[in-house]
């Protein structure tokens, strides 16, 4: 049973990599990131209530703001490792000038939703985010899980002004603009502190480089990273006079 179980994961990872492959292949829309000056990015997904306790704040002691992607269905919600933001928080959140995104409502993988549950998954998750700030035509987005899909990339890419996905990579030339590459801030504690190789990377040749991670915690979960090690990337962005900027803002930056 246990042979089964390697194998059935094995095959999940290999077909999980393939799919992100194919829809990082065939773009529904590109976009030219050329900037001579880098620019860096802090997002977070699902949002915690410690993204806002301390992620937002720590960016706020430098000057700085972030990007948030909400799932609405998550709001107040308690895990066995982490609390989600409430609407209150996420009310806060944009009084302070960061911006909120969009996940899927209730954190949905979106290749598993037909075109339809999808819209109406995301009108949803868009109208509930109108509550908390004045209504944005376009919002930017993050595939929950970093999942694209193949079939639905045209109407992420028709609704969002830009889509975020993983790959631990940095944002150069001629980009997906509907699977954008994010770098993950996550556990072991040391790699995520080594990240600072990264700002030094896009320091060296600009680009954008999108951090993306989930709590900010003395105990983080595996997807997260303690308030020291975010501090101290923020502080070397900043103070590698890279433009921190959210995903909204530094679009203005990256396309010329």
């Amino acid at each position: 049973m246990a042979f089964l179980s390697k194998a059935s994961c094995k095959l999940n990872y290999l077909r999980d990599r393939l799919a992100e492959r194919a829809v990082r292949a065939l773009p529904a829309s590109t976009m030219t990131v050329t900037c001579r000056r880098p620019v860096v990015s802090f997002t977070f997904d699902d949002v915690p209530c410690t993204a806002l306790s301390a992620g937002a704040r720590i960016l706020e002691e430098y000057g700085v703001r972030g990007t948030f992607y909400i799932a609405g269905g998550l709001l107040n919600q308690v895990e066995p490792d982490r609390n989600m933001i409430s609407v209150q928080g996420c009310h806060e959140l944009a009084e302070a000038g960061h911006e909120l995104g969009c996940h899927t409502f209730g954190h949905e993988i979106v290749h598993t939703l037909s075109g339809r549950a999808l819209r109406e998954n995301l009108d949803r998750n868009g109208a509930l985010l109108d509550t908390f700030e004045r209504p944005v035509k376009k919002r930017n987005f993050a595939y929950p899980y970093n999942q694209g899909s193949l079939w639905h990339r045209q109407l992420i890419a028709d609704r969002y002004q830009t889509a975020r996905g993983g790959g631990d990579r940095i944002n150069r030339g001629t980009v997906n603009r509907g699977f954008l590459w994010g770098m993950e801030i996550r556990q072991p504690e040391q790699d995520a502190l080594a990240l600072v190789r990264q700002i030094d990377e896009v320091v060296k040749n600009p680009g954008w480089l999108i951090f993306f991670t989930h709590d900010v915690s003395d105990t983080p979960t595996p997807y997260g990273c303690t308030p020291s090690t975010f501090s101290t990337l923020v502080r070397y962005a900043v103070s590698s006079n890279c433009l921190v900027l959210p995903v909204r803002d530094a679009l203005e930056h990256v396309r010329g």
